[in-house]
C-alpha cells in the first residue's frame, strides 16, 4: 500500500461493480443526495471552463444540488446557474480551445481583483484537433498555450481547488464525417502533453492542480453506448460529477460510507485516556510475567551433583493471580482494540463499497449450509430447544446475517424481509431464554443480573470508547438489554410468580398471564405514542445511552421493528413448560413430540406457514408497508421453524455442531463485524489484500472470526473477577463500575466542548 491520499486514487483508478456502480481503488465513495451537496456548497462558486464535453460534466454536477434541472442552455455559450437557497453559484463557461482567451479569464482570476472560485473544473482538445484537422502544428501550439496556463492554474490551486479534466476516448466508428479527424491516438496525445507539462511545472509550485483522469477509464467501458461516439452517457457524466463531489465535499461532510479524500480523524481524549491503559496494561502484564517466570526457575526442580537423583522445589508452583489473569486480558484486549482502530478508523487499510449480486449472496449461503450439515452430531437432551439446538440456531442465523451485510443484500427486498424475520428470531430467543430462566430457577438475585449485562455490553462499552461511537451505534446490545431488563422486571415485580410457586395453585398461573398481557399493553402503548417512548428515553442518563446523531428516533424505530417477538418468546416459554409439566410432549430420544397423527398435522400446517411467509416476504414492493406488517407477522415463521425443528424425534435429536460453534460467538461475530470485517462503520468492505477479492474475503474471515473468539473467552474471564457471586465484594465492583462510567461521563463532557 502506497500511503493515505486516497484522493489522488479517486481522481486516477478504479473499476465498474457491475454496469453502473464504480468503485475508486482502496477507499468508498459517498452517493451525495441534493440537501447533502446543497449543505456542503452553500455559499460557494464553482466554475466548469470548456468545450461540450465539460458542459455535459456541468449539467451532471448541477443536477446533484437540483435534479429538475433540464439541459436547455446555448450550446456554444456561457450558462449560469445559482441556487438562492443555500447561495451556491455554478458557472459554465463556453471556451472549447485551450487558447489565449481561455488564458485571459484564467488570469483575472490568479491576477487580478476579481473573487476567485472555490472550485475550476477545467478542460478542452477535441475542437482544436477538429478545427485543424488533427494537424501537428496545432498540437505544438497546445502544448505552448498549456504552457503559459499552467503557471496561473497553480496560483489559482492556492486558495482554490483546481482540476484539468483529460479528454476521454471517442467511439471511432460512430463518429460523423466531420469528425473523423478525432481519433483516440490524437486524444492520446493531447493528454500526454497536457499532463507532462502540468506535472513539471507543479514540481516548483507549492500548490497543484488536480488531473481527473478517472473520466478516461469510465469513458474506456461505457463509450460505445454514446449516441455519436463524441459524448459520454448519462450514467457515465453522472458518475463523473460523483467524483467530483466527493473529492470536494467528503473532508468538509465526513459522510461514514465515503472515505475518499477524508482525513484520518484526529484521536479524542477518551480514546488517548484507553490508549494510556492499555499500554499500561501490556507493560504490567509483561512485568509480573517477567517476575513469576523468575520465581519458577529459582524454584524449579534440580539435579544433586553429589548423589545424582533430582530434588524437588520446596515452593509449589504458584497459581495464576486475579491481578495477573486481569492484565492478561486487558493486554490482548488492548493489542486487538489496536487492530479495530487500525482497520477502520486509521487510513491504513483499503475500503471498498459494496456491489449485491444474486450469487454473491446465495452461493455462500449454500455453501455453509452444506458444511453446516456434513458436521452432524447427536445433543445431548432432546427436549425443545435444548442448548446444543440454541447454539446451532444462533450460528447459522449470524453466518447467513454476515454474508447478507458483505454482500450487501439489504438492497433486495425479499432478502431483506427474510433477515428481519432471523433478527426477530434472536430477540424471540430472549425472551424464552431469560422468561425459562427465572421462571425455573426463581433467581432474581443481583449476580444474575449484573452477569447479563456484563457479558452483553462488555465489547460494545470497549468498542465505544475505543472507536469514539455512541452507545445506539451497536444497535442490537441496546435491544437485547433493555429487553432483558423488562422480562426481569415484569416477573421480579411483585407477586414474584415462579413455577415452584405455580405449582401449589392454577391461580398463580392466571396472575403470571395478567403480568404478561399488562406488558403487551404497555408495548402497544408505546409502539404507538412515538411522543411518549421518546419522552421517556430523553430523560439523562438514559438519552446519553440511546441517542444517535442528537435524537432517539433510531432507537425507537428499532424498538418497535420487533416489538412483540420477545413477548412471543416469553409466551411460547410459558406455555411449553406448562405442557412439558402436566407431561402433554413426549421428549424422548426418537419419539415425536406428539401422537403421530397430531404430529403429522402440526408439521403439515408448520411447512405451510413457513413457506406461505417465504412467499409474502419474496412478493414485497414497498419495504414501509413491510415493516408495519413484520411485527405482527414475523413470529408465525419463527414458530413454523420451531415445530419443523423439533416435532420428528430424529430430527430433534441431532444437531450441526459446526453451526453451534458459531452459535457460541454469535455475539461477538454480530459486534466485531462493525470494523474488521466490514469497513466504515458496516458501510463498505475491509481490504486487506488488494486486486484478490475472493482471497481477501478469506484472510479477513479468518482474522475476524478468531479474534470473535478470543473476545468472548476474554468476556467470559473477566465476568467471573469483575462480577464475583459475593454480595459485599459485587457491591464494591458496582461502585468502581459507577465511578468509571462517571469519569467517562466527564471525559465525554470535556471533549464535546470544542466540538461545539
Amino acid at each position: 500500500f502506497k500511503g493515505g491520499d486516497t484522493c489522488e486514487y479517486l481522481l486516477s483508478s478504479g473499476r465498474f461493480l457491475g454496469e453502473k456502480v464504480w468503485q475508486p481503488h482502496s477507499c468508498m465513495m459517498h452517493k451525495y443526495k441534493n440537501s447533502e451537496a446543497k449543505n456542503c456548497l452553500i455559499d460557494k462558486h464553482v466554475v466548469f471552463i470548456g468545450d461540450s464535453r465539460i458542459r455535459q460534466l456541468f449539467y451532471s454536477f448541477i443536477k446533484l444540488i437540483n435534479p429538475q434541472v433540464k439541459e436547455e442552455g446555448i450550446k456554444h455559450g456561457n450558462i449560469p446557474f445559482e441556487d438562492k437557497s443555500a447561495s451556491i453559484k455554478v458557472d459554465f463557461l463556453w471556451y472549447p480551445e485551450v487558447n489565449g482567451s481561455m488564458r485571459q479569464r484564467i488570469k483575472s482570476w490568479a491576477e487580478g481583483s476579481v473573487a476567485k472560485p472555490h472550485i475550476i473544473v477545467v478542460g478542452a482538445a477535441t475542437w482544436s484537433i477538429k478545427i485543424h484537422n488533427g494537424s501537428n502544428e496545432a498540437l505544438a501550439q497546445y502544448k505552448i498555450n498549456i504552457t503559459s496556463i499552467a503557471p496561473l492554474l497553480e496560483k489559482l490551486a492556492i486558495s482554490s481547488d483546481v482540476y484539468w479534466v483529460l479528454q476521454d476516448p471517442v467511439y471511432e466508428d460512430m463518429l460523423s464525417e466531420s469528425r473523423k479527424m478525432i481519433t483516440n491516438e490524437k486524444i492520446d496525445a493531447y493528454n500526454e502533453a497536457a499532463v507532462r507539462i502540468l506535472n513539471s511545472s507543479s514540481r516548483n509550485s507549492k500548490a497543484k492542480v488536480k488531473v481527473f483522469s478517472v473520466s478516461k477509464l469510465i469513458a474506456q467501458e461505457t463509450i460505445m453506448k454514446s449516441a455519436d461516439g463524441l459524448h459520454l452517457p448519462e450514467s457515465s457524466r453522472d458518475t463523473n460529477a460523483m467524483i467530483l463531489m466527493n473529492v470536494y465535499c467528503n473532508k468538509i461532510m465526513k459522510p461514514i460510507d465515503g472515505s475518499c479524500c477524508q482525513p484520518q480523524p484526529p484521536l479524542t481524549l477518551i480514546q488517548k485516556i484507553a490508549f494510556c491503559f492499555f499500554t499500561l496494561s501490556i507493560f504490567g502484564y509483561l512485568i509480573i510475567s517477567l517476575i513469576h517466570r523468575n520465581n519458577y526457575r529459582k524454584n524449579k526442580s534440580c539435579t544433586d551433583l553429589e548423589s545424582g537423583e533430582e530434588k524437588k522445589p520446596a515452593v509449589s508452583t504458584p497459581n495464576v493471580s486475579t491481578l495477573e489473569m486481569l492484565l492478561h486480558c486487558f493486554c490482548k484486549l488492548g493489542l486487538i482494540m489496536t487492530y479495530f482502530y487500525l482497520c477502520d478508523r486509521a487510513n491504513l487499510f483499503m475500503k471498498e463499497n459494496k456491489f449485491y449480486t444474486h450469487s454473491s449472496f446465495f452461493i455462500p449461503i449454500v455453501y455453509i449450509l452444506v458444511l453446516g450439515v456434513f458436521y452432524t452430531e447427536n445433543t445431548k437432551e432432546t427436549k425443545v430447544l435444548n442448548r446444543e439446538q440454541t447454539d446451532e440456531w444462533k450460528g447459522w442465523m449470524q453466518l447467513v446475517i454476515l454474508i447478507y451485510h458483505i454482500s450487501g443484500a439489504s438492497t433486495f427486498l425479499p432478502v431483506y424481509m427474510h433477515i428481519r424475520v432471523l433478527v426477530a428470531a434472536y430477540l424471540f430467543q430472549t425472551g424464552y431464554g431469560h422468561f425459562s430462566y427465572f421462571w425455573i430457577k426463581g433467581d432474581f438475585g443481583v449476580y444474575r443480573v449484573c452477569q447479563v449485562l456484563f457479558r452483553l455490553n462488555f465489547l460494545v462499552v470497549v468498542l465505544c470508547i475505543v472507536m469514539d461511537r455512541p452507545y445506539q451505534f451497536y444497535y442490537f446490545v441496546p435491544l437485547v438489554t433493555v429487553w432483558f431488563m423488562i422480562i426481569y422486571a415484569t416477573l421480579a415485580v411483585w407477586p414474584q410468580i415462579v413455577q415452584k410457586k405455580a405449582n401449589g395453585s392454577c391461580l398463580w398461573h392466571f396472575g403470571l398471564l395478567l403480568k404478561l398481557i399488562c406488558l403487551l399493553t404497555c408495548i402497544y402503548f408505546l409502539s404507538y405514542s412515538q411522543g411518549a417512548f421518546e419522552k421517556i428515553f430523553s430523560f439523562w442518563p438514559l438519552s446519553k445511552c440511546f441517542e444517535l446523531n442528537g435524537n432517539v428516533y433510531e432507537w425507537w424505530f428499532r424498538w418497535k421493528l420487533d416489538r412483540y417477538v420477545v413477548f412471543h418468546g416469553m409466551l411460547f416459554a410459558f406455555i411449553y413448560l406448562a405442557l412439558q409439566k402436566h407431561q402433554i410432549i413426549s421428549e424422548g430420544k426418537g419419539d415425536p413430540l406428539f401422537s403421530n397423527r397430531v404430529s403429522n398435522v402440526l408439521l403439515f400446517i408448520s411447512i405451510v406457514s413457513f413457506l406461505t411467509y417465504s412467499i409474502w416476504a419474496s412478493s414485497c414492493k414497498n419495504k414501509t408497508e413491510c415493516n408495519e406488517l413484520h411485527p405482527s407477522v414475523s413470529v408465525v415463521q419463527i414458530l413454523a421453524f420451531i415445530l419443523i425443528r423439533n416435532i420428528p424425534g430424529y430430527v430433534r435429536s441431532v444437531y450441526s455442531s459446526f453451526f453451534a460453534w458459531f452459535g457460541k460467538i454469535s455475539l461477538e461475530l454480530f459486534i466485531c463485524q462493525y470494523h474488521i470485517w466490514l469497513a466504515a462503520d458496516t458501510k463498505g468492505i475491509l481490504v486487506l489484500i488488494p486486486g484478490y477479492p475472493m482471497f481477501n474475503v478469506l484472510v479477513s474471515t479468518f482474522i475476524f472470526v478468531c479474534v470473535a473468539h478470543e473476545i468472548s473467552q476474554i468476556t467470559n474471564d473477566l465476568a467471573q473477577i469483575v462480577v464475583p457471586k459475593d454480595n459485599s465484594t459485587l457491591l464494591k465492583r458496582l461502585l468502581c463500575i459507577a465511578g468509571f462510567f462517571s469519569g467517562l461521563h466527564f471525559f465525554s463532557a470535556m471533549q464535546d466542548q470544542p466540538r461545539h
